[in-house]
């Protein structure tokens, strides 16, 4: 396992090259940059020329990427054009309240969708699937930034029970546990929102998974046996049932990184969402390097993270 987890974290170095070329190209490729966003209609060619010259950006991609790589590879991924400030630092500032949201909401979908896909699949075509069937596809058809507009409208303006963004109430000296209500408050439209938006692929998920296991011929002996059903289901057929489950879990954690960003956007919460979003509005490219890098490298991590979560469930499983 050590051993597999080793040759994994190597192979991830020239992956990481490769999308670093990509990631690059494309960001330079956008019309513009950090100069022509901020300068002045009334300041002059030359002053303009002058900035450019100063921020790099007169010199070919190949040339600035080599430079870029060249402290990337010492993890400098330079300072942000926008907040002054090492792009490492800026990330580490805002990720956690990105952690925060993504956290709560991975867990509130394993909570409803598990017991959901399982009744859905028990129960294949009853009034019960065909509703909750019905409910994800809506789900994951519904766009982000529609549910979150929606959510603010009703809870935020018309009932004016929750606050409509940030993620605390300003002008207020909260500490100990009503520091962390208002937190709580602030955080409920936002999770919401992400939890819709990916709660639908996790019951589908775990429902196509638990129909496949409960037709299997050792789910029909145990029946045979006299078994109650609640034990052949929870104990035999879900057992078997999880494993692919637990597998796309971790493919599915960078996804809740980066959906947060329109939803981070929409609810002004400070995360690197919102931090990614603002970047590539300003032209801030070291910082959209840093992002993007940071992206890949959780991609990369959760991919690994779900071959070794296989074979820790299953024992037939062998890593080589």
């Amino acid at each position: 396992m050590i051993q597999y987890i080793i040759k994994r974290v190597l192979k991830m170095i020239p992956i990481m090259f490769i999308l670093s070329i990509i990631f690059f190209v494309i960001v330079n490729l956008t019309p513009g940059d950090f100069v022509d966003t901020k300068a002045n209609p009334n300041m002059s060619a030359e002053k303009v020329q002058e900035l450019k010259e100063i921020y790099g950006f007169d010199k070919p991609v190949p040339v600035r990427y080599i430079n870029w790589a060249k402290k990337a590879i010492l993890m400098d991924f330079g300072d942000s054009l926008k907040y002054k400030e090492p792009v490492s630092k800026v990330l580490g500032d805002y990720v956690w309240n990105s952690f925060y949201l993504a956290f709560v909401s991975f867990i509130l979908c394993l909570i409803i969708s598990i017991p959901i896909g399982i009744i859905s699949a028990v129960k294949q075509y009853s009034k019960f699937d065909k509703t909750f069937t019905i409910l994800t596809f809506i789900g994951i058809s519904l766009p982000s930034f529609f549910i979150a507009l929606v959510s603010i409208n009703i809870f935020s303006l018309k009932l004016g029970i929750l606050p409509v963004a940030g993620m605390s109430t300003a002008g207020t000296n909260y500490t100990g546990m009503a520091k962390f209500m208002d937190l709580l408050k602030h955080m409920f439209l936002p999770v919401a929102t992400l939890t819709i938006l990916n709660i639908g692929n996790y019951i589908r998920y775990v429902r196509t998974s638990m129909l496949e296991v409960i037709r299997q011929d050792y789910i029909r002996t145990a029946r045979a046996k006299g078994l109650k059903e609640k034990v052949v289901i929870y104990k035999h057929a879900l057992r078997n049932g999880l494993i692919p489950i637990i597998t796309y879990i971790g493919l599915t954690i960078p996804s809740l990184f980066a959906g947060a960003i329109i939803t981070e956007t929409i609810f002004v919460w400070p995360g690197i969402g919102k931090v990614g979003y603002d970047a590539i509005v300003n032209r801030d490219y070291t910082l959209v390097m840093g992002f993007n890098m940071f992206m890949g490298i959780l991609t990369l991590i959760g991919n690994l993270l779900s071959d070794v979560l296989y074979a820790v469930v299953d024992p037939r499983i062998r890593l080589k």
